[in-house]
């Protein structure tokens, strides 16, 4: 599956567009997360706790963009952006969106 951010696809010619296409999750910080997030910003730097939670959402997010857009007959997805949204405290969606098409080599 091709997946790119751009509206076209450079060696690729668009035969036909599926349709919006979309993978979402939503996470939240455990109690142990929290308590190493908060004891890495005393020290400053890298929340590296935080920033690999961010990092599983957002390739949970995608995985399922593509999962999506296979169902639906796509080969190829552009125009692909993230949208996160904290819901409540400690509880935030990510959502990956694009559009799902069907591409051949040119």
């Amino acid at each position: 599956m091709l997946v790119a951010t751009t509206n076209d696809l450079p060696g690729y010619r668009v035969t036909e567009y599926v349709g919006l296409v979309r993978g979402i999750t939503v996470r939240s910080r455990s109690v142990i997360g929290n308590i190493g997030g908060g004891i890495q910003a005393i020290f400053g730097g890298n929340l590296s706790i935080y920033t690999n939670l961010a990092e599983t959402a957002r390739q949970e997010a995608l995985n399922l963009l593509i999962e999506h857009a296979q169902a639906a007959g796509a080969n190829a997805i552009i125009a692909m952006r993230y949208d996160a949204n904290e819901i409540m405290e400690g509880i935030t969606e990510v959502l990956a969106y694009g559009t799902a098409v069907k591409v051949e080599k040119l």
